[in-house]
């Protein structure tokens, strides 16, 4: 396994053109007893500013790794991974955080909402964290991502008071409310049915028109074929 090294690292944060997203080389194993899984075997991917990308490849193919990898949840084997210019190797724990707080939204399968807050008070809690976002401010920006999301009325109902669909723009809203380089959505139409999955796709498209990057982890071929690039892997590996 070859680390990436800092030359090629330094080239690519002094050219004009920088990936959003920039995975050179990676590689993800894990020990499971006597055995090394390869959980991603060699990966390179560039996503570029305001790009609509799925990551797709069956159950076990290594997206969900590689969208861990991503989301600086997880760190590579070996291998560089740059995040909006930013190098995250040799990041400690609380550096990764900062990353994921101010630069990435995750809006996932399962919505992850918190039941005993409303709406309003879901989308304002990624600015809590940030630590330096007044009161008045996160709810005022709250307010105007689920007006964006098309829940201005439902701003005080609880989770359980919502519909699969309305919960994930509930997520999609805390997704956007911190302004984040990338959205970074995990299955996020296979708890819905076709037609509500269709309009979350629907509004995906349109965030991505208003110039968010936008990456899409899936398995569903309607939904890759529904965004603009895709990036295939199996067995942990690139298809070509």
């Amino acid at each position: 396994m070859r680390e990436m090294d800092r030359p090629d690292i330094q080239a690519m944060i002094d050219s004009r053109r920088i990936p959003i997203i920039y995975m050179h080389d990676v590689h993800r194993y894990y020990i499971v007893g006597d055995i090394v899984v390869k959980a991603l075997d060699g990966i390179s991917v560039k996503i570029y500013k305001g790009d609509f990308t799925a990551i797709m490849g069956p159950s076990g193919s290594g997206k969900s790794t590689m969208m861990n990898l991503i989301g600086c949840l997880d760190t590579p084997t070996s291998g560089g991974i740059l995040i909006d210019g930013e190098d995250t190797r040799g990041l400690d724990e609380t550096e990764l955080a900062y990353i994921r707080n101010r630069k990435i939204g995750f809006v996932f399968q399962q919505f992850n909402l918190l039941g005993k807050l409303n709406a309003l008070e879901n989308v304002m809690t990624p600015l809590i964290y940030s630590g330096d976002v007044s009161y008045r401010e996160r709810r005022e920006r709250a307010e105007n991502a689920l007006e964006r999301v098309g829940l201005s009325d439902r701003m005080r109902h609880l989770p359980n008071e919502l519909s699969g669909g309305q919960k994930q723009r509930v997520a999609i809203a805390r997704a956007i409310v911190t302004q984040p380089s990338i959205i970074l959505a995990d299955e996020p139409t296979g708890a819905l049915d076709t037609k509500t999955g269709d309009q979350i796709m629907e509004l995906f498209q349109e965030l991505n028109s208003e110039g968010n990057t936008v990456v899409v982890v899936t398995h569903n071929e309607e939904i890759g074929k529904s965004c603009s690039a895709q990036i295939r892997i199996r067995d942990g590996r690139r298809e070509v």
